[in-house]
């Protein structure tokens, strides 16, 4: 403080000015957005020497309505769950970004770090309510428990008409599955006020959610399987797309794409086309992680303090 300055405001305290952007929490956070940006790109690397992309366009329809609908398909997983946070959160139309890194995260480097992911970034975007991981958990749990009473229902539905045997399931794996299933579900449900942070309207409509996007991504499915052969009707892809579901959802089940492709090939008797079909759409959804994980990292590794 100067002489001039003491003389004019002998009282006042000496002012200590730090520059915003030295915040040691921004400087960390961008730090961590480079390293994942990092990660993601190596990965992308990685998994693009497994991928046989001449081949891979060579199998995809000519027709834009594929494209269409298979956009619609990646998309439909996070745009429920930005729906979701919205309602719980507000969280702004940026927040898709981050959901779609979140989808990202955990297809390429590692299970559940895209929620560890979304979770620190809504806390330095969006005013959070109280217990804000706890609503990261529900959300996850629910989708869980949701896609097991889906599961559940279908078998209750399909055994009966079909058997396990036309299903191609093991009885014995069958059942011990459901057991599994149903002792999941109902621990979930008899711990609920200690699993579960949110309030019931909230639970509800998460699972409300959670039904409408298996909903829609089984509708999806048969309808990409439809466009790639389209000599079969609708109807049985709907039906395969059903059953996908309900094999994908059961534990204990070992080599669970090769029980499906096996029972399509019983029902629709395709089998060089059946095998092509998923060879075709794994192969689609792995390159539509690669693009957007490289986008993504790309964009990071230029500004990372926008995605920090």
């Amino acid at each position: 403080m100067t002489e001039t300055a003491a003389i004019l405001a002998p009282d006042a305290p000496a002012l200590q000015l730090t520059p915003q952007d030295r915040d040691p929490r921004r400087g960390r956070n961008a730090a961590f957005s480079i390293i994942l940006s990092l990660a993601v790109v190596a990965a992308v690397f990685h998994e693009l020497g497994g991928l046989d992309l001449r081949n891979l366009i060579a199998m995809v329809p000519a027709t834009p309505g594929f494209w269409v609908v298979f956009a619609l398909s990646y998309l439909v997983t996070p745009a429920s769950e930005w729906l979701i946070f919205r309602r719980l959160w507000g969280i702004p139309g940026s927040g898709m970004l981050a959901l779609l890194r979140k989808k990202v995260y955990n297809e390429l480097l590692l299970g559940y770090l895209g929620e560890a992911y979304f979770y620190t970034w809504a806390r330095r975007r969006v005013a959070l309510g109280a217990a804000p991981f706890g609503a990261v958990k529900d959300v996850a749990i629910l989708s869980a428990m949701t896609g097991n009473g889906v599961t559940m229902a279908l078998l209750a539905v399909m055994v009966p008409v079909m058997g396990t045997t036309r299903l191609g399931l093991d009885s014995r794996m069958m059942t011990l599955s459901l057991g599994v299933l149903l002792a999941v579900s109902a621990a979930a449900m008899l711990l609920r006020r200690r699993v579960f942070s949110l309030p019931q309207a909230d639970l509800v409509m998460i699972t409300q959610i959670h039904f409408g996007r298996i909903a829609l991504t089984t509708l999806f499915n048969a309808l990409l399987w439809h466009l790639v052969l389209p000599e079969v009707q609708l109807s049985w892809w709907l039906f395969l797309a059903t059953l996908r579901l309900l094999v994908s959802r059961l534990p204990l089940i070992p080599n669970k794409d090769l029980l499906f492709a096996g029972v399509a090939v019983l029902a629709l008797g395709h089998e060089r086309d059946i095998g092509a079909l998923m060879t075709l759409m794994a192969g689609l959804i792995l390159a539509a992680h690669l693009v957007l994980g490289a986008l993504l990292a790309g964009r990071d590794l230029a500004i990372p303090e926008q995605s920090a």
